[in-house]
């Protein structure tokens, strides 16, 4: 592994991180699911894709396919700790479009389709960008592995 993965995969084994990533990836799956495949009285890709081109997000068809991919994979991601940082930071950003294309003008409330819920989803996003997967993650099992086996020099990772 290059540096650029170690620094992917870096997390040291704290709990913090697990708390982030399981509501966070659950609350994501679930919605990349609405987008993509109708479930949990979603509208799918077509309904999706529709409603995203009516407030000009175009091509509607393909930013619904985005992001419902990122929120689906992304979130299944986060649920097993496998590149955490980098699932993390896409999914942030899809947060930032949704907040700015959807709900800032509606306000902070979530009552009024405000912007409440993406900015708790987007805090829990940027805080496993920093924190990475932590215990119980897959990332903290192969850098583990790698570090105790001698293929990742000391120092070379956080939480050690």
């Amino acid at each position: 592994m290059n540096s650029a993965i170690y620094r992917a995969l870096s997390t040291d084994n704290n709990l913090t991180s697990l708390a982030l990533r399981i509501p966070a990836g659950i609350i994501f799956v679930a919605h990349g699911a609405q987008k993509l495949f109708g479930s949990f009285g979603g509208y799918g890709l077509e309904g999706t894709g529709q409603w995203m081109a009516s407030i000009g997000l175009e091509p509607g068809y393909l930013m619904a396919l985005g992001a419902g991919s990122a929120e689906l994979f992304g979130g299944i991601a986060l649920l097993i700790g496998l590149l955490t940082r980098p699932a993390a930071m896409g999914l942030a950003i899809t947060m930032l479009v949704a907040i700015f294309a959807v709900h800032l003008p509606n306000g902070l409330f979530m009552s009024n389709d405000g912007y409440e819920f993406a900015l708790a989803l987007l805090a829990m996003s940027v805080g496993l960008v920093f924190s990475g997967g932590g215990a119980f993650s897959v990332d903290r099992q192969l850098t583990a592995h790698r570090r105790a086996s001698g293929l990742i020099p000391t120092g070379t990772l956080s939480g050690q």
